[in-house]
């Protein structure tokens, strides 16, 4: 069993592993413990980040088409940040080179979360007083601020990020954050948020006790 561990620690980066051997005090046993709950947290919030991140997208290009038209993606000046444009371009490259049909259903898919967010961000703030703001109402039908989404979206894009390339998560206050999810899915669709609550796993995988960690 030494062995084999040795062997699976010596697969993981030692950078990446220190941090775990240091939350657990130079523990080996503990911290290999500590890096498969990370793991097991990752895989319980991609449900939730998921379809955060599909319904934000629809919701967005839904309220646009009608607004404008289905390709508004395409505008000249409507796009206000060169990140978002670049990411058009490449989607619509990507889509040629497979030789498929750049339908707007097909340029929407492709995009990241980062453009989506990046809707919502302080350039756009003149579109969501105009357009944007329809992508949600409360239930008593009041509105939203634009930064009632952009305040809890930035720290949940980092995290789906850190989710993405397997970093570690497990110092972040995890159950606020999902809390998060969870609201910003509802406001978009709480249809969506009933479905995402009902198969999400991270309620179960998630201690019953805070995560305590070591000070570096």
């Amino acid at each position: 069993m030494v062995v084999v561990t040795a062997e699976f620690e010596a697969t993981l980066s030692l950078e990446r592993f220190n941090r775990y051997l240091e939350w657990r005090s130079g523990n080996h046993a503990l911290a290999l413990e500590l890096y498969a709950l990370n793991t097991k947290l990752s895989e319980a919030l991609y449900t939730p980040l998921q379809i955060l991140e599909i319904t934000l997208r629809n919701r967005i290009h839904i309220v646009l088409t009608e607004a404008r038209h289905e390709r508004w993606f395409e505008d000249d000046g409507f796009l206000l940040l060169d990140h978002q444009r670049d990411r058009i371009a490449e989607a619509s490259k990507q889509l040629a080179s497979e030789r498929k049909d750049p339908t707007p259903g097909r340029i929407v898919a492709a995009l990241t979360f980062s453009f989506w967010t990046a809707m919502l961000a302080g350039s756009y703030e003149n579109l969501w007083q105009e357009t944007l703001h329809a992508i949600a109402r409360r239930e008593d039908g009041k509105g939203f601020t634009r930064k009632d989404f952009s305040t809890p979206l930035s720290p949940i894009r980092t995290l789906r990020n850190r989710v993405a390339h397997h970093e570690p998560i497990v110092q972040w206050d995890l159950p606020k954050h999902y809390r998060h999810i969870l609201q910003l899915i509802r406001w978009l669709s709480p249809a969506a948020a009933g479905w995402c609550e009902r198969y999400s796993r991270f309620p179960e995988v998630y201690p019953n006790e805070p995560i305590v960690l070591s000070a570096s």
